[in-house]
């Protein structure tokens, strides 16, 4: 919508600077043309093409009004409608596009936007950093309960209502921020501080004037179609004698608390002292009583001992008696055990040589008879293979025999008579007769 406001602004433009361009365009060739032909005197108007002109103004005069009847609201803000002919309509114009009557109807515009109204505690810029030095707060001094001057820097947070914008642009003061925000505020503040001491104000009811305040501000602005957010006490500026007094009035007072609170200290130190000695006291007294009671305890358990020790010694005496007895039975039992367990021993180890001996024997029978047997079977061999005996000498004195070359027929050699006699002696032994010592 705004493309087509623009559109037409700039067509109606465009078509009223034709218009002028075609009258200026007509006069110039008319003169250029009486130029030309050596004319004098001042230049006619017939030859201007008028209603051509006419027509074309006419013609951009309508984009004119067309893009004159449609108004903008922008964003952040409100505003109401004010006719020439009906006066201002009660309904509120929002942000966006709207459709006026051209030279009859306006729209006034209000910000919608959160604003600030804000007074100075004192005249030095310094002292109050939120101020501005563009826009200088307004000062706001008022007399309290004493007749003393103080300083107040107030902050209020407000928005203008937009459902009744009608009733402020017909009824109020324009701007209204300048006009009506500061002086409901100084009346509100000049009104509920006189009643307090400079000293509530500044500390001890600070929060409750500021409450009191907030309340009547907030409901007189409400009438008016001013809705307030939030009021702020940022400041009081105490007057410099007064504050120099309070400082040393202060200064006494915490000094007097000091010294209350040592004087308490003391008090509670001597009180502590008065509980421990009386603690002491009870203290070795049940000590005392205790210690007492104990004596008599121990005199009765001795007593109570006394009565139960014969008894416990008689006792005693026959548990050892009893017990020795039991240790001499059980050495009585023991020896005749260790005895029979001797006799059972001996029987068992001559049980034992017995039937050694008797192995021993059958060993011994059983051994005889095999060497017979054997010697039986080796008699048997040697008899049947002569040469045997030749080769177990052989072997027995295998270490001792050294090789030599001997005759083939064996004749006069030492050795046959040798093996000879060896073979003879072998055959006597296995016949079981001696052999004669010629080898016969």
């Amino acid at each position: 919508m705004l493309l087509i406001k623009y559109m037409l602004l700039a067509s109606g433009i465009g078509l009223l600077a034709g218009a002028i361009g075609l009258v200026l365009w007509d006069v110039y060739r008319a003169n250029a043309r009486r130029t030309a032909e050596g004319a004098s005197g001042p230049v006619t108007l017939d030859a201007v093409r008028w209603r051509t002109a006419l027509r074309f103004a006419l013609v951009g005069c309508s984009p004119l009004l067309l893009s004159a009847s449609i108004a903008m609201v922008p964003s952040g803000m409100a505003g109401v409608l004010v006719s020439q002919i009906s006066g201002v309509a009660p309904d509120t114009l929002y942000p966006g596009v709207h459709l006026v009557v051209p030279f009859v109807q306006s729209i006034a515009l209000y910000d919608m936007r959160d604003q600030v109204f804000t007074t100075a505690a004192n005249d030095n810029p310094k002292s109050d950093p939120k101020s501005d030095s563009k826009n200088k707060s307004e000062v706001l001094k008022i007399q309290t309960k004493e007749g003393l001057p103080l300083g107040v820097a107030v902050s209020v947070r407000y928005r203008l209502d937009p459902k009744r914008l009608a009733y402020i642009h017909s009824n109020m003061s324009q701007p209204v921020d300048q006009e009506l925000v500061p002086a409901v505020v100084s009346s509100v503040f000049r009104q509920i501080v006189p009643g307090y001491l400079v000293r509530d104000v500044f500390a001890g009811m600070r929060e409750e004037v500021r409450q009191r305040a907030a309340d009547a501000i907030t409901r007189k602005l409400a009438t008016d179609g001013v809705l307030v957010k939030e009021i702020m006490l940022r400041d009081i500026q105490l007057p410099p004698e007064y504050a120099k007094g309070l400082e040393s009035l202060l200064l006494k007072e915490q000094e007097n608390d000091r010294l209350s609170v040592e004087l308490e200290i003391k008090q509670k130190e001597v009180h502590s002292a008065e509980l421990e000695a009386e603690a002491d006291k009870a203290r070795r007294v049940t000590g005392a009583e205790a210690e007492a009671a104990v004596v008599v305890l121990q005199a009765k358990a001795q007593a109570d001992a006394m009565q139960h020790t014969l008894p416990l010694k008689q006792k005693q005496i026959e548990q050892s008696r009893l017990e020795a007895q039991a240790r001499k039975e059980t050495t009585v039992m023991n020896a005749e055990a260790m005895a029979q367990s001797k006799v059972i021993d001996s029987k068992a180890e001559l049980e034992k040589r017995k039937l050694m001996s008797e192995a021993d024997a059958d060993h011994i029978r059983v051994v005889a008879a095999a060497d017979a047997e054997r010697m039986k079977s080796e008699g048997q061999v040697l008899t049947q293979n002569p040469l045997l005996i030749q080769k177990i000498i052989a072997e027995r004195l295998s270490d001792k025999v050294q090789i030599m070359m001997v005759p083939n027929d064996g004749k006069f050699f030492f050795a046959n008579d040798v093996l000879r006699g060896a073979m003879s002696g072998a055959a006597g032994a296995v016949a079981g007769r001696p052999a004669s010592p010629d080898g016969q």
